[in-house]
């Protein structure tokens, strides 16, 4: 690039710069979707934690049961491995290399499902345990819910 061009390039980004400013794409004021409430909260309902952790579950035990860990099946892909590499050929230690790697990556994967879904079951089972507390706390001492208009003025 000649030094003129780059010269060029560099004032007109410096003439750009007084025009245009750095946006961050964002959703307008007020404006709620996709799991977003008023005000940007983000707004997660149990059931939905529920659903993902079952799904997890599932893909778990799924994968635990279909997935050959350590070539461990029947027609073993180590065994295999082994009895080329016994044979003198250079596939033998590279298909055993495979299945080490696949057997980790696997493992991997299932931790990885299982503390998903222990964890969504565990805030599912929190905060139902937060919302039967404050739902306990913010109660009048006969029992009814306390109006808004009391619980004001513990925020003055």
């Amino acid at each position: 690039m000649a030094w003129e061009e780059w010269e060029q390039l560099k004032a007109d980004a410096v003439r750009r710069g007084a025009e245009q400013h750095m946006r961050l794409d964002q959703l307008p004021a007020g404006a709620g979707a996709g799991g977003r409430g008023a005000g940007g909260d983000l707004v997660v309902h149990q059931d939905d934690l529920g659903a993902v952790g079952h799904e997890a579950y599932i893909l778990h035990d799924r994968l635990r049961q279909r997935v050959d860990i350590g070539g461990s099946g029947s027609g073993s892909t180590t065994r295999a491995g082994e009895e080329l590499k016994g044979s003198g050929f250079a596939m033998g230690p590279a298909l055993v290399t495979t299945v080490s790697v696949w057997t980790s990556q696997v493992k991997s994967v299932l931790q990885a499902v299982a503390h998903i879904s222990n964890h969504l079951d565990y805030s599912k089972k929190l905060h139902a345990q937060d919302d039967t507390r404050i739902a306990a706390e913010i109660r009048g001492r006969d029992g009814s819910a306390m109006s808004v208009s009391s619980l004001s003025r513990y925020f003055h």
